[in-house]
């Protein structure tokens, strides 16, 4: 009698901290699905590069990456990023791979009337992630060219403000093995700030070490996609395990891993919130 007693005390003591968890798993998986994934950063940030000559002071770069074109990243959403990233009035624009994930290569085409909306003052440059790979590479390249985008497969494209030079480089991926950061520093002067594009951000160890670059602009992690405040992400793909999100200092090299704006596995954001990224450029005092 006495046990019986104690269990329905007990029942009565458990059960509202029950409902009380189960109320906040479901509203937290609300959020991850519905409000996180369309909230949108518009993370803005200064960077002293020490190349840079004084003509590009001010430069403005923004960064998109991973943007995943899948049944959830809808042409209707692109669409929206588009508009935004033409809303930070862009002198260049970076897209640091993964357009569409993989085993989507039907969607390809359906990226075309919104990135050929991009309005940089300069250009557009990209480089291709491993989703981009696991597609049909030839048809979503030759996307890319009609939108008006430039390719960069391991190689070198220079901006010009008079006699002043700065280079945008991009390797192809590493985690596929197609990268080529010989052919890149063959080809890339040995004067003017120079930056690099590479899908993935642990690549950094290996760019940093030339000694060549200012600044690598990334991607690939999503941030971890789904984490808890203050801890690392539990599950991070390989060649992002180092520099997983934000900003760090490898050697001499800036690097910025961008959190990316689509969603790949679980259609989830947590404490990953997608990213736009601006950045303004400022010459070394």
């Amino acid at each position: 009698m006495k046990n019986r007693k104690w269990l329905i005390k007990a029942r009565r003591f458990v059960w509202p901290y029950i409902r009380w968890l189960f109320w906040l798993g479901f509203c937290t998986l609300l959020y991850a699905k519905l409000i996180e994934p369309n909230w949108i950063e518009i993370n803005s940030l200064q960077l002293t590069l020490p190349h840079l000559a004084p003509e590009f002071h001010g430069y403005r770069i923004v960064q998109i990456s991973d943007i995943h074109r899948d049944q959830w990243m809808t042409t209707q959403r692109l669409q929206r990023i588009v508009r935004l990233v033409n809303q930070q009035k862009p002198d260049l624009v970076a897209i640091t791979g993964d357009l569409v994930t993989r085993n989507s290569s039907s969607l390809i085409p359906s990226l075309q009337p919104a990135l050929e909306q991009l309005t940089p003052k300069d250009q557009t440059f990209v480089v291709l992630g491993n989703h981009d790979h696991e597609n049909d590479t030839n048809a979503l390249i030759k996307v890319l060219e009609q939108s008006g985008i430039s390719h960069l497969c391991n190689t070198v494209n220079t901006i010009k403000r008079g006699k002043a030079k700065l280079h945008i480089a991009g390797v192809d991926d590493v985690q596929m093995g197609k990268n080529r950061l010989d052919l890149v520093l063959q080809q890339l002067p040995k004067d003017g700030s120079a930056i690099l594009l590479a899908h993935e951000p642990d690549f950094a160890n290996n760019s940093a070490a030339t000694g060549r670059f200012d600044l690598q602009l990334s991607g690939h992690s999503h941030g971890g996609q789904i984490r808890l405040p203050f801890f690392k992400p539990m599950i991070l793909p390989p060649w992002a395990r180092k520099y997983y999100a934000g900003g760090y200092q490898v050697g001499n090299m800036l690097l910025h891993t961008n959190r990316g704006l689509g969603m790949t596995g679980l259609h989830l954001r947590l404490f990953a919130r997608p990213e736009i990224t601006v950045f303004t450029l400022v010459e070394k005092e």
